[in-house]
């Protein structure tokens, strides 16, 4: 899950790390109070955010930073309402619903800083550069000996060590290395306790004050964990997630929507990545991820044909499932169900093995619907990509 950089920085605040002073706001009126409120505190620049899921927001003219509360009303009316599009938003962009006014910083250098799970390690991974402010794949591309990394055991936990390692590697000494060694301690303690799978902060600044604060922050929250934050779960907005993918979650099936044209439906999620491999190898594209699970029941299956066929994208559905827990013959009888509710119109191939396998294609040779068997993942992958294409030429 992720949450808005106001809300990130709200809770690495309340673990110590320095962010500047800002407020959020659902309007241009609160834009206007939340820079009174900011020039009340003696601040005179002032940064106005736009906040969405996603990255690149300066290039696309999401953050502006004025010098008057005049200047934040117009920026404000500007963003508010406006589609955002950036590297990470795709063509259609993202919607500004939400702002946040920040006080502006004296910014003397600029800095990279995220902790991640290395899931090959099992251990926490803390990355950093010199190069504050970039796409940091772009510095691992082309400078990777600008991005330092440090390991960090669990077990353990972290030690000064990790932390005076990764300030002299990006040059800090004396009070600013103590800072930044203090940040990176509430780093640390942020991602255990909230179960964070990544926290990202560019850029990391030092101000010409001397301070050490976040400047953005990112942070996405493992969603297995999430039942144990009810706070952080109460973060979490809708208005910035794909709809389809928010239905498929009622029903605990794991859907994510991409750009191709065929849907597919497959329970477990190494299968499901075989799947759409296979199809982007006979010729055409996957329409979504979807994963019913091991023990999926005719409900959830009929759920999540519903889902797929919302997709307006989608030209023909491949159904993948290997019957261990899960019986070929109640997969059948879902599939059935769910083409006669949603008045399937487009091609559908299945193929299925393992428990009661037999009886499974029994059942849908027997059910009067257009179904077109398959023998292997190969077969269904070359049928119904020919069957897409042979209704696209009608």
């Amino acid at each position: 899950m992720n949450i808005h950089e106001y809300q990130a920085k709200g809770l690495l605040k309340k673990f110590g790390v320095a962010v500047p002073e800002g407020h959020q706001a659902f309007s241009v009126p609160e834009a206007v109070d939340a820079a009174k409120a900011l020039e009340a505190a003696g601040h005179k620049v002032f940064v106005v955010k736009a906040q969405i899921h996603a990255g690149g927001r300066g290039k696309a003219g999401g953050v502006k930073v004025v010098k008057s509360v005049e200047e934040v009303k117009d920026k404000a009316s500007d963003m508010l309402g406006a589609t955002l599009i950036t590297h990470q938003t795709g063509p259609e962009g993202k919607v500004v619903k939400r702002l946040y006014i920040e006080a502006g910083s004296s910014i003397k250098k600029e800095y990279y800083l995220s902790a991640v799970v290395d899931r090959k390690t099992k251990a926490i991974i803390f990355m950093a550069s010199t190069e504050g402010g970039m796409d940091i794949e772009e510095v691992a591309l082309h400078s990777p000996e600008k991005l330092i990394s440090v390991k960090i055991d669990p077990a353990s936990g972290i030690q000064f060590f990790h932390a005076r390692k990764l300030g002299f590697a990006l040059g800090f000494s004396g009070d600013a290395l103590k800072k930044f060694s203090k940040l990176v301690f509430s780093l640390y303690d942020a991602f255990v306790t909230s179960d964070a799978s990544q926290i990202e902060i560019n850029p990391l600044v030092e101000t010409n004050e001397g301070n050490i604060i976040a400047l953005d922050a990112k942070i996405n929250f493992d969603d297995n964990a999430l039942h144990r934050h009810d706070e952080i779960r109460e973060m979490r907005d809708l208005d910035e997630e794909e709809p389809l993918e928010i239905e498929a979650s009622k029903y605990e099936l794991s859907y994510i929507k991409m750009d191709g044209q065929i849907g597919c439906m497959v329970n477990g999620a190494g299968l499901a990545m075989a799947t759409m491999d296979i199809i982007k190898l006979y010729g055409s594209s996957p329409a979504n991820f979807l994963d019913v699970g091991g023990g999926a029941t005719r409900e959830k299956v009929t759920a999540a044909f519903k889902i797929i066929l919302s997709d307006p994208s989608v030209k023909g559905i491949l159904v993948n499932i290997f019957g261990g827990i899960m019986r070929c013959d109640i997969i059948a009888n879902g599939i059935i169900e769910a083409a006669k509710e949603t008045n399937l119109s487009v091609p559908l191939v299945v193929r299925l093995e393992g428990t009661n396998v037999d009886l499974g294609k029994e059942i849908l040779a027997k059910s009067g619907l257009a179904i077109i068997p398959a023998n292997d993942l190969g077969d269904a992958a070359e049928k119904i990509v020919k069957a897409v294409k042979a209704s696209e030429s009608l």
